[in-house]
């Protein structure tokens, strides 16, 4: 054993077989003139305390201490104990030799647990040929069979206590190594399904750009087409004129607002997707116009544990938060103080239905000199997202705006 593995502290756990195996050894040795006291004729065993007795404690004693470091150096420890019980055998054959081959087939274990080297075999064959030779001999001296039979019986315990320990280790290796190799599969399905993922983030912040310069190019050809028109009307409209120009705000800060929101769907830091609002986020919107009107919000799902808007992309999400949004804003201002309910039906597997309804106004309200760009924002965003969208007057005077957005993979 090298001077370098002998420095190394043995493990707890072959501690506590070297200490089993020794004490099973030395239980085995008082215990064996009791059996075979019985026997006929009976076997030569040393008496205990005697010198022979206490030569046969002191083998089991010393293979238990190399049975300590098998982990750390298998073959010089399956060697080392082979060769001391094959001294055994040769010095004093009889039936102590029994309490000397436990620690022979522990050896076998501890050495061939992890996957065996070609060097490993060797010196099992060895082992193998000194236990036989022993065996055979203390079959032949102390027992006193016949050469012939005596190597058969030899064979045959030589091999049980090879071959079992042998097929042990294998059957445990090889659990363990399909348990190994299970997880490294796991392992793998891990990082193919992290690689899909960034795949599929990747493809949607791709389509969410392409969404950005449509809403971008749309929201800048109005503004040109009514700065065009402004440009004309400065001197000889006033009126018209201004009206332009407060479009032009009107359609320059919509721009902005949606550039950043698609912007923060797009970025990589955490700040930057909190802030991008969702269905989740009209509990919130819902509350703080409730502050200045009457608006409750009604909520299906199919399932407790469910996810609100299951199905529905991050840009759907937004493009229905501005829809009610909208919808809240334009409620307030046509019919102040009337009572609005947003419901959220998403309780079918196909789609989400959104519904936002307000009662007809509680005073008269001035009629505006033109119409707004509310309705037209929405018809664009439910357009950009494949979503389905009414809205109109309902029986009892009021507005109605219905906005049915299908789920990924069902448009």
């Amino acid at each position: 054993m090298a001077a370098a593995t002998l420095l190394r502290a043995p493990r707890a756990t072959d501690v506590v077989i070297a200490v089993v195996a020794a004490a099973v050894g030395i239980g085995v040795l008082v215990v064996l003139p009791v059996l075979a006291s019985d026997a006929d004729p009976a076997p030569a065993l040393p008496a205990a305390g005697t010198g022979p007795w206490w030569l046969v404690a002191t083998v089991i004693l010393v293979q238990g201490v190399l049975l300590a470091w098998a982990r750390h150096a298998p073959m010089p420890v399956l060697g080392g104990v082979s060769v001391v019980a094959f001294l055994l055998a040769v010095t004093m054959p009889g039936a102590v030799l029994d309490a000397a081959a436990l620690a022979i087939g522990v050896a076998v274990f501890l050495a061939f647990l992890t996957a065996p080297s070609r060097r490993r075999w060797w010196v099992l064959a060895a082992s193998a040929v000194l236990t036989l030779v022993g065996n055979l001999v203390n079959a032949v001296v102390a027992e006193g069979t016949a050469p012939l039979g005596a190597l058969g019986e030899a064979t045959v315990q030589t091999a049980g206590l090879f071959g079992i320990p042998l097929l042990l280790a294998t059957v445990m290796r090889s659990r363990r190594e399909s348990r190994e190799a299970q997880r490294s599969e796991l392992r793998a399905l891990t990082r193919e399904r992290d690689a899909l993922v960034d795949a599929t983030v990747a493809r949607e912040r791709t389509a969410m750009a392409r969404e950005l310069h449509d809403i971008a190019a749309h929201h800048l050809s109005g503004i040109a087409l009514m700065s065009s028109a402004m440009e004309r009307q400065v001197t000889t409209d006033p009126d018209a004129a201004r009206e332009a120009a407060r479009a032009i705000r009107a359609e320059s800060t919509a721009v902005l607002q949606n550039l950043r929101r698609v912007v923060g769907l797009l970025r990589e830091d955490g700040a930057g997707e909190r802030s991008v609002e969702n269905l989740a986020s009209l509990a919130d919107l819902v509350d703080r116009t409730a502050a200045a009107a009457p608006v409750r919000l009604e909520t299906r799902k199919s399932g407790s544990n469910a996810e609100l808007g299951e199905g529905i992309g991050p840009l759907a999400q937004l493009a229905a938060y501005r829809t009610v949004q909208e919808a809240l804003s334009n409620a307030s201002r046509h019919a102040p103080g009337a009572a609005a309910l947003v419901e959220i039906d998403d309780s079918d597997p196909a789609f989400v239905l959104i519904r936002v309804t307000n009662a007809p106004p509680v005073a008269p309200v001035a009629s505006s000199p033109r119409g707004g760009f509310g309705l037209i924002g929405m018809r664009e965003r439910a357009e950009l997202i494949g979503a389905e969208l009414r809205h109109g007057p309902t029986p009892d005077g009021g507005w109605s705006v219905r906005l049915s957005i299908p789920r990924e993979g069902t448009a």
